[in-house]
């Protein structure tokens, strides 16, 4: 972060409070949406703070896109990316309890709700439909329901970055499987030979017994069996027979856990699954350790990491599978499809100051729309990319300088064809990750009730099912680990209290 503004000690709040709105702003306008402002007035650049949990920034002056954004909006934009999200968050408080505002910055959801029931945030409801309406029209455009996700109390007080994509799904070895004359398998029987196979008919061939069906992290390496019983991932909010269910309320639940178990019985599964950290998982996979893993493409499929595999064994060939089948359906697990990627939000202190508050309007808007969000995906024509015939054509530059690129996405981008654009040779992968089937989760529409200890609710609830997949524990005793959930850690209270805010959204009536 050489050359970047730091953050300004709280002895300076009065100052940056009072802003500096110079000379030949005051007419800044937004028609429909899209950024006007006085870009290319004789007026002094007005200075935008935007501030977001987040590495990998440039210099300024080594920042194309902020040299570009700058110009055209007549602003000088200083970003602030802090690299921890605890710190992140814990710098933010500290400048809002001393009155000292960024002018635009990211939070939690949980957060966008504090802040605003404090009155530290501004309604941006009556500026949706005119100061706002190019963002309003992208954002819906690309996650149809994603202002349900940024309503609190009835009003709106963030903008969201459109909703991510999922990058997920099983992987197996191609390879291994036609050496043992198998079939990619499509049901939960085929799933736990293919892992039997995988384990005792040395696929490597190297004469040993060092293989495993199955490798992966913890319980999301079974995502696509809890989806063949319908099952959401472990905690999750999803919608069942026209209800609001919790995944640990399932009552398909135990007959998934005793599928899993039914693999560690059979010691298909890596011994470490429980354990593995830090990626570890895809380096066992590469080095021919297991022929099975759910993880995303961007792990697997990635050009340098094909050379990476292909370097250990030329013939490996790690493809991608379809989810299989179960009572419960054939789903890669969970997906909350409706999730803002970021919640930007603007100070109710920013009110005072139109000339300022239009100019964050125009930032907003001018990444939203066409040009910007070409800018902010692409880099600069004729540097980072050329036209040919109409197609976008990727330089080397965009590759080497272009990866931080993603921080100026406000508002966010369209995901099938930046990837595409992108990562050409993943395009296929994007592609499956993307059509795969899975239950769709409604986890970011719920926020805690107070009292509620989330993160030793889960701990608690991690390790039970881990006991109860390795049999540590008889699923027998299912309704016990219930009872000790609502009775120790008042988990039916955050569950009550997420169907509640699910059916206030109006996700499920």
């Amino acid at each position: 972060m050489k050359g970047r503004k730091l953050w300004v000690p709280l002895g300076l709040t009065t100052a940056l409070v009072a802003g500096s709105v110079l000379s030949g702003c005051g007419s800044d306008k937004a028609t429909n949406g899209s950024a006007q402002g006085n870009a290319g007035s004789n007026g002094a650049p007005v200075k935008l703070q935007m501030a977001m949990a987040a590495s990998g920034l440039p210099a300024p002056d080594a920042d194309d896109i902020k040299k570009t954004i700058d110009q055209k909006l007549n602003v000088d934009l200083q970003l602030t990316a802090i690299a921890s999200g605890d710190d992140y968050k814990s710098q933010i408080r500290v400048r809002l309890s001393g009155g000292n505002f960024p002018d635009l910055f990211s939070v939690d959801f949980s957060d966008v709700k504090e802040f605003a029931d404090k009155g530290l945030l501004l309604d941006l409801t009556p500026y949706m439909d005119k100061e706002l309406k190019g963002t309003k029209d992208f954002v819906v455009g690309l996650t149809p329901n994603i202002l349900k996700k940024v309503t609190v109390n009835g009003k709106m007080y963030a903008v969201p970055r459109t909703a991510d994509v999922p990058f997920s799904s099983m992987w197996v070895r191609k390879d291994w499987l036609e050496k043992l004359s198998l079939k990619t398998p499509t049901n939960l029987e085929e799933f736990l030979t293919v892992a039997k196979a995988f384990t005792e008919q040395d696929p490597d061939g190297n004469g040993k017994k060092d293989t495993y069906g199955m490798t992966g992290a913890k319980l999301d390496s079974f995502a696509t069996i809890f989806g063949a019983y319908g099952v959401g991932q472990p905690g999750t909010f999803y919608q069942k027979d026209g209800k609001v269910m919790n995944a640990y309320y399932d009552p398909a639940m135990p007959d998934a856990l005793k599928y899993i178990k039914s693999l560690f019985d059979a010691g298909v599964v890596d011994p470490e699954i429980m354990t593995n950290k830090g990626n570890v998982e895809v380096q066992k996979a590469f080095q021919g350790k297991a022929g099975l893993i759910f993880k995303g493409w961007t792990d697997i499929a990635k050009d340098e990491f094909v050379a990476q595999y292909k370097a250990i064994n030329p013939k490996a060939d790690w493809v991608q599978m379809n989810p299989v089948k179960g009572p419960g359906g054939q789903y890669d697990g969970t997906y909350d499809y409706d999730r803002p990627s970021r919640y930007w939000v603007i100070p109710k202190a920013l009110e005072k100051d139109k000339a300022k508050l239009q100019k964050v309007f125009d930032l907003i808007n001018y990444v939203s729309g066409k040009e910007g969000n070409t800018l902010v995906m692409y880099g600069l024509e004729g540097k980072h990319y050329n036209m040919k015939n109409g197609k976008l054509e990727p330089t080397d530059l965009m590759a080497k300088e272009g990866n931080y690129f993603n921080l100026y996405q406000i508002t966010g981008r369209p995901n099938k064809e930046y990837l595409a654009i992108k990562f050409p040779n993943q395009a296929a992968a994007t592609e499956f990750a993307i059509k795969t089937p899975r239950i769709s989760t409604f986890d970011s529409s719920v926020i805690p009730p107070s009292g509620f200890n989330k993160a030793d609710a889960d701990r608690f609830a991690e390790e039970e099912m881990i006991k109860f997949v390795t049999g540590k524990r008889p699923i027998s005793e299912y309704a016990d680990f219930l009872k000790t959930l609502e009775t120790t850690f008042k988990y039916k209270t955050y569950v009550d209290e997420g169907a509640k805010q699910i059916k206030e959204q109006g996700f499920v009536k």
